[in-house]
């Protein structure tokens, strides 16, 4: 893509901020110092429950994964909640594939709810319509009326950090894994068959070499026995997921997933953009060598995930990325991979996300006219007792303890005999299927494929290279906000269109010195500033 298009893009990029912010509208401020009526607040028991003393009504903006069910009222935990805190919440779902937009049309035409649940708020929205007073501030609602999340907060500093935008005030309210977790900061696992390893005589490997090696003989070897070349030695939806397992084997991404394009430079303690390092196009020329000798599946650029899932049931591939091959292929020979030693004897595991995950999963706006009543009704679920009950349900009707203790999804759920899936059991009980949802994940009571003993065991095995210091997000005033919408997106987007080539190898490496003279034209200098002043604001917090 040439520069004049991508500058192009860059004008319709400011173009558009502008505009959005003009045409917010901003609502009527009422509520905007985070504090309801009098008789909102006459209502309110500010301990235990019922929440409020006689019934109030708000309404939700909320994201849908297609595993949750049609109808949140109706799940378990909903209806028991309504029952309990006296709060009838009316959930106006909104499906993730058209949630962005939808998001942007309620904040832009003013034609907002009183809570945005699950619905991805940014950043930079937060910052935006924070100061225009559509998102209210809720640092004194947290002070006063939430002592589960000021307890978090004060257990774990970053996420205050994370949630305070560069006026100082909090819009909102994270997903928060706890980040003693580490299988669920890992998320997806670089996956390895074990069974054919066994049948190759090979050990796991623990080098880039080594897992060229595994994947050639894959190549090579009719592994599943049905007399076709069929076996696929690598398979994914995309190459991100190699990029970030293998970009520790580099030395990069030291910061962990919350920046993929930066990280801090472990010489220099400064931020560094890894995606024009010399080491990252040496990383990308490995796995352009992979691509090229057939080592990577040939739809890796195109696939979905049904499919991928599909070819996984099959018993097609070597290794993979996914959340877990058990859960989401109904395989069981697969183990996870720890940080694999690159070529100059980087050992790194860098696919570490940030525990604080969806920075705006909870929002109030102006129109709320029970914000200490909405952030009691939130605060919940950032306590054990809450987080129990929304994972879990309630003991002997959807889970029960087993002979150590440990809490174990009943029957219905796990074996469920309609042949229903486990997920398709849950979806009449529970609505944190797909994620996104605001409030505390830990190993207790979550039950999902991070959980299980395969992916426990991978995270142990990274553990001793994980990245120690993972960077939280970055917040950004307004203008830094334009300017990494703009300048700082159209750079992104070169960088994603960039890497599917050279490792596709529709653009030879030789052109790598003019991908980097691209990225200066565009304004890396001017995109690297920004991130640097954001870094260093929250370095001194």
């Amino acid at each position: 893509m040439t520069l004049k298009k991508w500058t192009t893009l860059t004008l319709t990029a400011v173009l558009a901020a502008g505009l959005l912010a003009g045409c917010s509208g901003g609502g009527n401020n009422e509520g905007s110092t985070g504090e309801g009526s009098e008789a909102a607040q006459s209502n309110l028991n500010e301990t235990g429950f019922p929440i409020v003393k006689e019934p109030i009504d708000l309404t939700f903006f909320t994201g849908k994964s297609p595993t949750n069910g049609s109808k949140f009222e109706n799940t378990l935990v909903w209806k028991t909640y309504q029952e309990m805190s006296n709060v009838n919440v009316t959930w106006n779902l909104i499906p993730f594939e058209t949630l962005t937009e939808k998001r942007n049309l309620a904040l832009a035409g003013g034609d907002y709810p009183d809570v945005f649940y699950s619905a991805r708020v940014s950043s930079a929205e937060l910052t935006r319509y924070g100061e225009q007073g559509v998102f209210i501030p809720l640092n004194d609602l947290i002070d006063k009326h939430a002592p589960n999340i000021k307890k978090l907060m004060e257990e774990y500093p970053d996420i205050k950090k994370g949630l305070t935008m560069p006026d100082g005030n909090i819009y909102s309210l994270p997903s928060f894994y706890d980040p003693a977790l580490l299988s669920m900061l890992i998320g997806t696992p670089l996956w390895i068959n074990q069974d054919w390893l066994t049948e190759l005589g090979m050990e796991e490997p623990q080098t880039t070499d080594e897992f060229y090696a595994y994947l050639k003989a894959v190549k090579e070897t009719d592994l599943n026995g049905n007399g076709k070349n069929d076996e696929i030695p690598y398979g994914a939806t995309g190459i991100t997921g190699i990029i970030d397992h293998l970009k520790g084997s580099w030395g990069l991404g030291t910061s962990g997933l919350g920046h993929k394009f930066v990280d801090v430079d472990p010489a220099s303690g400064k931020l560094r953009f890894t995606k024009a390092d010399p080491k990252y196009k040496e990383m990308l020329e490995f796995i352009n060598k992979l691509y090229a000798e057939g080592l990577l599946d040939k739809e890796i650029f195109t696939i979905e995930g049904g499919a991928l899932n599909a070819k996984g049931q099959e018993g097609l591939l070597g290794s993979t990325v996914v959340p877990n091959p058990e859960t989401v292929m109904g395989r069981k020979e697969y183990i996870g991979l720890g940080a694999l030693k690159g070529p100059h004897g980087d050992q790194l595991y860098s696919h570490v996300k940030v525990p604080l995950v969806h920075v705006g999963a909870f929002a109030m706006t102006d129109k709320n006219q029970n914000p200490e009543a909405t952030i009691r009704w939130m605060d919940h679920f950032y306590g054990d007792e809450g987080a129990q009950f929304y994972f879990m349900g309630k003991e002997g009707e959807t889970y029960n303890k087993n002979a150590e203790g440990q809490l174990e999804y009943v029957k219905e759920i796990t074996e469920n005999a309609d042949g229903l899936t486990q997920d398709q059991a849950m979806a009449k009980y529970f609505t944190w299927l797909g994620g996104s949802y605001p409030g505390l994940v830990r190993e207790q009571w979550f039950k999902g494929s991070e959980t299980l003993p395969t992916a426990m065991a991978a995270a142990e095995k990274a553990e001793p290279n994980a990245v120690k210091e993972i960077l939280y997000n970055f917040n950004y005033t307004i203008e830094e906000t334009d300017i990494m919408s703009s300048i700082g997106k159209d750079i992104q987007d070169y960088v994603t269109e960039m890497e599917a080539k050279f490792v596709n190898g529709s653009a030879s490496f030789s052109q790598w010195d003019e991908y980097v003279n691209t990225l200066n034209k565009m304004g890396l200098d001017r995109y690297m500033e920004v991130y640097q002043a954001a870094y260093d604001r929250y370095r001194a917090e």
